[in-house]
């Protein structure tokens, strides 16, 4: 009798011991799963607000250089990709895509200097170069986060209940090839003026 009940509390022992390690690897895998969509959101949000601004950015370069059709364009396929993006690759891929027409838009700007007297462009270039520093930081966030919990995802035994439980790697949002070219920043030489010299150094 003695024995039946030492066995039966061993048992009982080892089940809650497993029940435990189940419940641990399960709330540490939804853990991490809600940072990811938190990092997420804000990464979102940031690409809306971006999408939001452009086009008040796009109107005023246009009352100069209207002829610059190419470059409107891609920007406003970009932020019609963004409006119909409904998953994380989508986004990501939407951002890529007006990271490019940006860029082209930046070359539009350098080649019309007279857009760097109008108020209304200093503001809204300010306000979108805040939100660009704001967006790196977040997708390096989000990058970070999503390491941690593709890590857990794969490893050993959290793998077991990942699997069991429908949780799934998720997407990094990667840097575009333009976000890692180093800008060329030049400025025109004022009228009647020569260029410095080159330092021979």
């Amino acid at each position: 009798m003695k024995g039946g009940l030492a066995i039966l509390a061993v048992v009982a022992v080892i089940v809650l011991a497993l029940g435990g390690w189940v419940v641990s690897n399960y709330n540490g895998l939804v853990s991490k799963k809600a940072d990811v969509e938190k990092s997420f959101a804000e990464v979102d949000n940031l690409l809306q607000r971006r999408n939001d601004l452009i086009p008040n950015l796009v109107e005023t370069v246009k009352g100069i250089a209207a002829q610059e059709q190419t470059v409107f364009i891609a920007i406003a396929d970009a932020r019609a990709a963004m409006a119909g993006a409904k998953t994380a690759d989508q986004k990501f891929e939407a951002g890529r895509q007006m990271d490019s027409a940006l860029g082209r838009l930046l070359v539009v700007i350098e080649n019309y200097p007279q857009l760097k007297s109008q108020e209304n462009f200093l503001r809204l270039q300010d306000e979108l170069a805040g939100t660009e520093n704001r967006l790196s930081v977040a997708r390096t966030r989000y990058n970070e986060v999503v390491r941690d919990f593709n890590v857990l995802v794969r490893r050993f035994p959290s793998n077991l209940f990942a699997g069991m439980f429908g949780f799934k790697e998720q997407p990094f949002y990667p840097v575009s090839a333009t976000a890692k070219e180093v800008p060329k920043v030049s400025f025109p030489a004022a009228p009647g003026t020569q260029p410095a010299p080159a330092d021979s150094r």
